[in-house]
């Protein structure tokens, strides 16, 4: 892990496109800003967790549906399989 001293109004750079700046400092919290393009996607860590856990989930979840490309009588035993 890099640290970094940083004062507000000045930024830290990750490769080219994505700058984080120091916003402001009250107590033990800091506001940061972020500058990335569109086609990356930022998170709180928080949220970030959530959405990979409901993705997961999803896609369980998913694995349990009955193959739609199944014979009538193959996509029967294949539910009754489930219960």
């Amino acid at each position: 892990m890099l640290i970094l001293s940083r004062k507000i109004n000045e930024k830290i750079m990750i490769g080219d496109d994505i700058a984080i700046s120091i916003i402001d400092i009250r107590g033990d919290q800091v506001r940061i800003g972020v500058e990335a393009p569109k086609s990356v996607k930022v998170f709180r860590r928080e949220v970030f967790d959530a959405i990979r856990a409901e993705n997961k989930a999803a896609a369980q979840s998913a694995n349990m549906l009955p193959d739609l490309n199944l014979s009538p009588e193959a996509a029967r035993e294949s539910s009754q399989s489930l219960l």
